[in-house]
């Protein structure tokens, strides 16, 4: 047992402090419940941080705990045609809503850089939603409805094609505007039959033809377009229509 202290209180006293039993190693009593509540009590293990082995060889490797996940923020600048950019004004207070309630963007118009600006943030959960946004302010800038571009943000099977007269046949002057009014045909009828049969979108900006939908109505929509580019009679192409309307109720 160690030997006694000497105390001094404030008002110049000694006092002799005897030490605790408790103080010393050999003395301290440990409870019997403290000994089976430490025994019942599993003992965690260290953070698996070491290399395994399965059994094909490959090594397996323990995530690492001690980063943070971060999520990267990401832009896109899609540009706009002066010719589209009126009816992007006109038209922005329907084009928003969707890329920031429904899809979690940051989206912004720049007059200066003639371009629709979109961000993702902490709130995107989507990830192919900055993806999905910049499709759908490209189909608006290529001359679609905002009505019918907001399809693509709702599937993921729509796909946008483009091409041009001359992709088909070199046509120049009278006969290139002629081949464009047989696409459109009659206050636009042939462009309408097509795009009611196909369901499809078609918009035809001067030489070049753009389709909207699924890749299986896309390829009937071109083959339809071709013909008439080809020099086919509308009501030809009226009756591989009608065929084709046939066989997709047939179908369904």
């Amino acid at each position: 047992m160690p030997a006694p202290t000497a105390l001094i209180r404030p008002n110049n006293e000694l006092v002799e402090a005897v030490p605790s039993p408790v103080a010393n190693d050999d003395d301290v009593l440990v409870d019997a419940s403290t000994v089976e509540a430490s025994l019942d009590t599993p003992t965690q293990a260290p953070d698996d941080t070491e290399m395994h082995i399965d059994e094909e060889g490959i090594p397996r490797f323990a995530p690492d705990k001690t980063l943070a996940p971060c999520k990267k923020s990401e832009s896109r600048k899609v540009p706009i045609p002066p010719h589209r950019m009126t009816p992007l004004k006109g038209s922005w207070a329907k084009i928003y809503p969707p890329l920031v309630e429904h899809l979690k963007l940051q989206v912004r118009m720049n007059l200066k850089d003639r371009a629709v600006e979109l961000r993702s943030s902490r709130h995107t959960v989507d990830v192919s939603a900055l993806q999905k946004g910049a499709d759908f302010i490209r189909a608006f800038s290529l001359g679609f409805d905002v009505d019918d571009a907001i399809a693509l943000l709702r599937l993921d099977d729509l796909y946008i094609e483009t091409f041009e007269v001359k992709d088909v046949k070199t046509l120049n002057g009278d006969h290139l505007s002629r081949a464009i009014g047989r696409i459109a045909g009659k206050d636009g009828k042939t462009k309408f039959a097509i795009e009611n049969t196909t369901r499809t979108r078609v918009v035809l900006a001067d030489s070049k033809i753009h389709i909207l939908g699924g890749f299986q109505n896309i390829r009937i929509a071109r083959e339809a377009v071709v013909s008439l580019i080809l020099g086919a009679p509308p009501g030809k192409v009226y009756g591989n229509l009608r065929t084709i309307a046939a066989r997709q109720k047939e179908r369904f």
